[in-house]
């Protein structure tokens, strides 16, 4: 190796040894630096296109051309209002509490007994068993779910097996959730929602009761409490946040999500598909990015809420 080479060499080493020392002087600047990609990725990516997209619902489509109107106004925002385009905000938000409620009733149980009773290996089959469903293609599930819920699907089997058929074709005539099928209702929609979130409110609510204190049960018994009392007034408040937390998932993922309505339910649409199909079959993007307001404001106030009810603290 000639002089000039090692020279090179040496001024790289010693460039890199002085940046090495600065860094390791000043940590933040190596924490900016690192967060640096990311954080350029995020804003102009992610956030950049939100914000497009939310410019957008303050412009309007011109009726006799079709193309967007480049001008400040709040007609479009007026156009929600609606009663077709109230009728998906309001079948949206009330499915999507319907399929938080349901998700803890479901979850509640199984978090108790996993955080009170299962040890060792039981609590990593626990475990196992919670995430596996989450390990699969999220399609292939809900088309599973389809032909689950079909009208020649297992579930109208084991219906006749039992000679229940009877009491599943009155379910199908309840007025709103019925349908012609499991498959093809808001009933069928209900329990595919619960199905692919539940994990998301097991995990924070059998968080939540692993941090219940067992003395604080043994006092409420020992000091005469019947169970139902001791789990109203002892182990609900505590293991609330974890509830609140696993909620903030299910509501939020329930409310944006349109593939199970498009697979699973009739052709009413909810708040997912019509910000789908307005920026893609009709291109009234800005009727969809007003569309897509209404999730964001309604989770900030819900996010607001979990925050002082101390949800995040389950996370």
């Amino acid at each position: 190796m000639n002089t000039s080479a090692v020279a090179v060499v040496s001024t790289e080493g010693g460039l890199f040894r002085r940046l090495s020392d600065v860094l390791f002087r000043h940590p933040l600047w190596l924490l900016m630096l690192l967060l640096l990609p990311p954080i350029l990725w995020l804003g102009i990516v992610y956030l950049g296109s939100l914000l497009a997209l939310l410019l957008h619902s303050f412009y309007y489509i011109d009726e006799f051309s079709g193309f967007i109107v480049y001008e400040f106004t709040l007609s479009t925002y007026a156009e929600l209002f609606r009663l077709s385009n109230l009728d998906v905000i309001i079948r949206s938000l009330v499915m999507a509490v319907s399929v938080t409620i349901g998700c803890a009733v479901l979850a509640f149980p199984i978090s108790y007994y996993a955080a009170r009773y299962a040890k060792g290996k039981w609590k990593a089959l626990f475990y196992l068993l919670i995430m596996l469903p989450l390990w699969s293609s999220y399609l292939v599930k809900v088309y599973a779910w389809k032909l689950i819920l079909a009208k020649e699907g297992i579930v109208s089997w084991f219906a006749a097996q039992l000679h229940l058929t009877w009491l599943l074709d009155a379910i199908l005539a309840i007025p709103i959730i019925g349908g012609p099928s499991l498959s093809i209702s808001y009933l069928g929609t209900f329990l595919v929602f619960c199905y692919v979130w539940l994990p998301y409110m097991i995990l924070p609510t059998q968080a939540a009761l692993e941090r219940v204190p067992g003395n604080l049960i043994e006092a409420s018994a020992d000091l005469g409490a019947h169970p139902r009392q001791t789990f109203r007034t002892v182990i609900l408040p505590l293991a609330l946040p974890g509830l609140i937390a696993g909620s903030i998932f299910t509501f939020s993922l329930t409310l944006g999500d349109y593939i199970i309505p498009q697979i699973i339910g009739n052709s009413s649409y909810f708040l997912g598909q019509a910000v789908y199909t307005l920026q893609g079959t009709a291109g009234n993007i800005p009727l969809a990015a007003a569309f897509t307001v209404v999730p964001i404001v309604i989770m900030l106030i819900y996010l607001t809420i979990a925050k002082k009810m101390g949800a995040f603290d389950a996370l």
